[in-house]
């Protein structure tokens, strides 16, 4: 039945042509078996064909098939040819301008349904002295199909025009968000590069200071030089792999619009990141799991900004008297975040479609800003209720 539905979706030309060699076939019969026809055979025959070719083509051509049922239609009441079962070509091609055809013709379609009935009644009266009221009753009965073809189809119309408006709607906000998203992208990228170039540019400053203090107590002190050798020497490495994420990053903006000259926030300070949160009133949890020890600039940046974004998510999206928890984990080879809350939870966008909540785009920064130290992030509603956020990011970038 499925595969019969997309044939006749597929080829409606040759749909409509059947059924115009089935109204020709029909219409034949009618003209040829119907005695009181004798005069009217003769002229009856283009008239039949052209009607028939109505329904072939009215939707291939609508508009030149309505003048062209019109002028069948003058002909039958120029040559006296009754209406057999092909003016019902004329319904047919009413509903399909009302649906598909332009305004002008829709109109045209409407005027002569209601005009066609009337000048049938007149050129073929029931009964030479028929009684008026009857031969009104009859008019407005043979109307009545026509007008409701036009509305059915004129209906068709408006409803197809408002499925196309939000059709066309949909695409345009789709988009606008992608559009959106490529600039939240772009955005946070940019602050990320500033942030790491930041991070590198103290870890060269000190190996300048190393390398001058080692150049100045070389011959005088050569442990301190070769501790500070040392010392240039993780600060470097650690410095080339953070050049090198920042390499990987689309900077679009320039450091001096914002003015973020202030030194960039490490883990030690999310303590006091969650006092300042807790002055707002949202209780949060905190603890420290395994052994605190130096952690490199990015990842410590990274780890900040997570708790950082997470909290203001809760007091954003977690309602009234929501609370908190957040738990840094140190391992052997990463650092271990999960940040969860008891609240009513945030929107399915923000951590399904990229986090397009129409103020900060936080999720997308999250994303990023783990993907720049090779790390993984896990966002999502808890079973019980609120929302999680868990990240694990290693403490050597990802080849």
């Amino acid at each position: 039945m499925q595969r019969l539905y997309d044939f006749i979706r597929r080829h409606p030309t040759g749909v409509d042509t059947f059924w115009a060699v089935v109204l020709l076939g029909l219409s034949g019969v009618s003209v040829v078996a119907d005695p009181s026809r004798g005069s009217e055979r003769l002229p009856a025959v283009p008239i039949v064909i052209g009607l028939c070719l109505v329904v072939a083509l009215r939707r291939r051509a609508p508009e030149k098939m309505l003048l062209l049922a019109v002028a069948m239609g003058v002909a039958q009441l120029v040559f006296g040819v009754r209406p057999s079962v092909a003016n019902f070509a004329m319904l047919v091609i009413t509903f399909t301008v009302a649906t598909v055809g332009e305004r002008w013709a829709s109109r045209l379609a409407l005027v002569c349904s209601l005009c066609a009935a009337g000048l049938s009644q007149l050129r073929w009266p029931n009964k030479p002295h028929g009684n008026w009221v009857q031969e009104v009753f009859v008019v407005i009965v043979m109307t009545v199909p026509f007008v409701l073809a036009w509305v059915l189809g004129d209906s068709m119309r408006t409803r197809r025009a408002y499925f196309d408006q939000l059709e066309e709607r949909a695409a345009r906000l789709e988009r606008e968000r992608e559009a959106q998203s490529k600039v939240a992208v772009a955005a946070e990228r940019a602050r990320i590069a500033r942030e790491l170039h930041d991070v590198v540019a103290h870890n060269v400053s000190v190996m300048v200071v190393q390398a001058d203090g080692a150049a100045y107590v070389m011959d005088a002190a050569p442990d301190q030089a070769r501790q500070a050798l040392e010392t240039i020497s993780s600060t470097g490495r650690q410095a080339l792999a953070e050049m090198r994420r920042l390499l990987g990053v689309l900077r679009t903006g320039d450091a001096r619009e914002s003015g973020e000259y202030v030194p960039q926030p490490d883990v030690e300070q999310i303590e006091d990141l969650i006092e300042q949160v807790r002055q707002t009133g949202l209780a949060v949890d905190f603890k420290i799991e395994g052994t605190p020890r130096p952690l490199p600039s990015g990842v410590e940046l990274t780890a900040y900004r997570i708790v950082q974004e997470a909290l203001t998510n809760t007091r954003k999206h977690g309602g009234p008297d929501a609370g908190a928890s957040v738990r840094l984990v140190y391992f052997d080879d990463g650092l271990g975040l999960l940040v969860e809350d008891d609240g009513r939870g945030a929107a399915h966008e923000l951590y399904e479609d990229g986090g397009a909540d129409g103020a900060g785009h936080g999720m997308i920064g999250m994303r990023e800003r783990v993907g720049m130290v090779g790390g993984t992030l896990d966002a999502g509603p808890r079973p019980g209720g609120g929302f999680r956020i868990s990240a694990l990011l290693p403490l050597k970038p990802a080849h």
